[in-house]
């Protein structure tokens, strides 16, 4: 179980981390152009969503919001099959930027590479710094 000092200082930085991937995917999702660009924004959508879940769920393992952020993403990709975010698109057309569109396969790579990078991410600075450890159940 986390101490109260490790969550203290762990949760700013998440919330710093989520902030510095919103402006970033903003910047390349408006900024750059490309398939690669889009992959890239589509990775740090599912980044995002680990750090929210992180957020919440201090106590919940590395491992599983890897998965979780993965499935929520996927879920949103598969969503988009129905037509549903698209209708919702023309009615608030910032609800786009959280769930697109158009369905896209390679999306749900760019959700598993993004998935993954972040568990990687988290793993290492949990190791390499006291104040961002998790728990010792991991």
């Amino acid at each position: 179980m986390p101490s109260t000092k490790i969550l203290m200082t762990r949760r700013p930085a998440l919330l710093l981390a989520a902030t510095v991937v919103v402006i970033l995917g903003l910047a390349i999702h408006f900024f750059v152009a490309g398939d690669t660009a889009s992959l890239v924004a589509d990775a740090l959508y599912t980044v995002l969503v680990y750090l929210v879940l992180a957020f919440i769920l201090p106590k919940a393992g590395r491992h599983w919001m890897a998965i979780a952020a993965f499935a929520v993403s996927a879920l949103v990709e598969l969503a988009q099959l129905t037509g549903i975010p698209e209708q919702l698109a023309v009615g608030f057309p910032p609800s786009r930027l959280v769930f697109g569109t158009t369905f896209s396969a390679l999306d749900l790579v760019a959700y598993a590479v993004g998935a993954v990078a972040v568990y990687f991410a988290d793993s290492a600075l949990s190791r390499n710094s006291g104040t961002w450890r998790r728990t010792q159940t991991e």
